[in-house]
């Protein structure tokens, strides 16, 4: 860019064996030529230039994301040091002062092109890699997602009466999770939308810790013995330990298991420590496994099983709340209150049967 033509036709006949030269004799060109489809590989401005400078020329170039990383060199009269200095604060390459000596000029503008090349190259390279990441990323989240799937798939052989309560119960951790983010109490552990994800994708593992409890326990119809009920309890370890040996089995904690341990272990402990397996209390029980506990008793209460019929969704509201401080973490029994309508939409959408064909007690549940 310049506007006085000599100047144009001097550079332009001295670059054009070379290159493929574009001129303006005014900024806006100049800046026209730039923002186009084909913009320069790098700009030559001139500074003294009726209305737009090139100083302004240069300083929209760096603040447009279209052009900001074309290089510019400065080819001016004006040679003092705090013009140039200015001019390359405002994040030009280089700095030629006129009259030019043809021979620098060529030199500098071709190691200005071969920095640029290689930049570019770098660039490409780069967003290649962050491709070839992302891509990596989901195939990792893939499998995740199908090692889970197919655990929960074993665990549902094992005790296919329960239906879709691995659906629902997921739907509330999440939803619980969402609500309580911000909470203080829970804020450091429910930290970004990766953690909730993972609290969903591992919570239908609660229980697949089931596949080792035998059939004639598991299936059971009526009430469990002391001694059954002591195997039955089992299973959360048996959970817990089944995820273990295959993380010792890769030589590895994977952390994407790791909600899926405490929910498997720890669902079943009491905020008032009179749960198993190790009778934890308070905060000493994983906040995973706080949420589950709910979820899981919630969702059996509405449910139909071998041995109870499902209770209306009042009751079993008053029976949560009643076990406010005993067997739930407080806040998020609060939480949960302040989610009954959605609680209850989860609940219709995933229900085991049609709603035509629900059994009296589920029926309660109604929609949202």
């Amino acid at each position: 860019m310049d506007d006085i033509p000599d100047n144009l036709n001097l550079i332009g006949n001295l670059l054009r064996e070379d290159y493929r030269v574009r001129v303006a004799s005014h900024g806006e060109r100049a800046l026209a030529i730039a923002r186009s489809d084909t913009p320069p590989d790098l700009i030559l401005l001139d500074v003294m230039m009726p209305g737009m400078n090139g100083y302004e020329v240069c300083r929209r170039l760096k603040e447009d994301p279209r052009t900001a990383k074309i290089p510019v060199i400065f080819l001016t009269a004006r040679s003092d040091p705090g013009d140039e200095m200015h001019g390359l604060s405002l994040g030009a390459v280089d700095y030629i002062a006129k009259p030019i000596s043809p021979p620098i000029v060529q030199a500098r503008v071709r190691n200005h092109l071969a920095m640029k090349h290689l930049q570019d190259c770098l660039h490409d390279r780069n967003r290649s890699l962050e491709s070839e990441v992302r891509e990596r990323v989901r195939e990792i989240e893939a499998i995740q997602d199908i090692t889970v799937q197919t655990l929960t798939s074993l665990a549902e052989t094992r005790d296919s009466e329960t239906g879709n309560h691995i659906r629902r119960t997921q739907h509330y951790v999440r939803l619980l999770a969402e609500s309580l983010r911000r909470h203080p109490r829970f804020a450091a552990v429910l930290d970004d939308d990766r953690t909730i994800d993972l609290l969903f994708k591992s919570a239908p593992l609660h229980d697949i810790g089931k596949v080792g409890i035998p059939d004639h326990i598991l299936l059971r119809p009526g009430r469990l013995s002391p001694a059954e009920f002591e195997v039955m309890k089992s299973h959360t370890t048996l959970g817990r330990d089944a995820i273990l040996q295959a993380e010792r089995a890769l030589g590895q904690e994977i952390p994407f298991l790791r909600f899926a341990k405490e929910i498997a272990y720890g669902h079943h402990e009491k905020w008032d420590g009179s749960g198993y397996p190790q009778g934890l209390a308070g905060e000493a029980i994983p906040i995973s496994a706080r949420l589950m506990a709910l979820c899981d008793v919630f969702d059996a209460l509405i449910s139909r099983r071998v041995y109870k019929s499902a209770l209306p969704y009042d009751e079993a509201i008053v029976l949560i709340l009643q076990g406010k401080g005993k067997h739930f973490d407080p806040d998020v029994v609060d939480a949960f209150l302040k989610l009954e309508a959605q609680f209850r939409a989860i609940a219709t959408r995933y229900a085991d049967m049609p709603p035509g064909s629900l059994s009296a007690g589920a029926g309660m549940i109604g929609p949202a």
